[in-house]
């Protein structure tokens, strides 16, 4: 059956996202440290990310509010105020980092549109993920724009339904083995794992290797060969 469906992850495949946060981590834990903090904070930090997910879901404020609700807890109460006005100045700073393009993106969806069904697909803030498509000046590439809580199995079945010809006939590309490419291969799309240069660590799973409906390439700029050469065969 001929691929007729590829659709993208956002941030790190198209757009750089966790450096942003990386930097601000990076700045939360100087703070923290001048206060107190023990060596254990970055570890603090995950798991009160973790824990979070379930109320905030994914994205800046999300974030902001772990980083507040950890300098809480490791200070047992006693962080200044002053302290938690940069971890929110912080967030902001965040938001307001303009979303580009990472190189070779642009080119590449504009190859494929038009010959296939380009669809964007990705999770965390509404009103964050909107910003971002509508800053990236990548809009009008895309037929169908998903922005969910999880990516799961049901997800991906749910949206290849909805937009394209079924999953045997839909590819995922992300930079999340875990996200964008296990649940997708799971139902049967193609699964295209462009890796990014930092892996957020629970977006961290194995790659479904036995599986032959899994590619991983190093750049998005093979994305178009690879393209031509599973159509080849198909």
């Amino acid at each position: 059956m001929p691929l007729s469906t590829i659709a993208f992850d956002a941030d790190d495949t198209l757009w750089e996202n966790e450096k942003i946060f990386k930097l601000t981590e990076k700045r939360f834990l100087e703070l923290l440290y001048d206060h107190g903090a023990d060596e254990s904070l970055y570890d603090h930090l995950l798991e009160t990310e973790r824990q979070n997910l379930r109320y905030y879901g994914y994205g800046i404020k999300g974030f902001t509010l772990s980083m507040v609700e950890t300098a809480i807890r490791i200070t047992n109460g006693t962080v200044p105020a002053h302290i938690i006005q940069e971890i929110l100045n912080a967030g902001r700073e965040m938001h307001d980092h303009p979303a580009e393009p990472m190189a070779g993106v642009t080119e590449t969806l504009k190859q494929l549109a038009g010959t296939y069904r380009i669809l964007l697909i990705t999770k965390g803030d509404l009103f964050d993920q909107e910003r971002k498509l509508a800053q990236s000046g990548l809009g009008e590439l895309f037929d169908g724009v998903e922005i969910v809580s999880e990516k799961t199995e049901e997800t991906y079945l749910r949206i290849f339904e909805q937009y394209g010809d079924g999953p045997k006939r839909s590819m995922m590309v992300g930079n999340s083995l875990k996200s964008d490419i296990v649940p997708a291969v799971a139902v049967g799309a193609w699964g295209v794992h462009v890796p990014s240069e930092i892996e957020w660590a629970m977006e961290k799973a194995d790659a479904p290797t036995g599986n032959a409906r899994y590619h991983h390439l190093e750049t998005i700029t093979e994305l178009p060969a690879l393209i031509a050469e599973i159509s080849a065969d198909n």
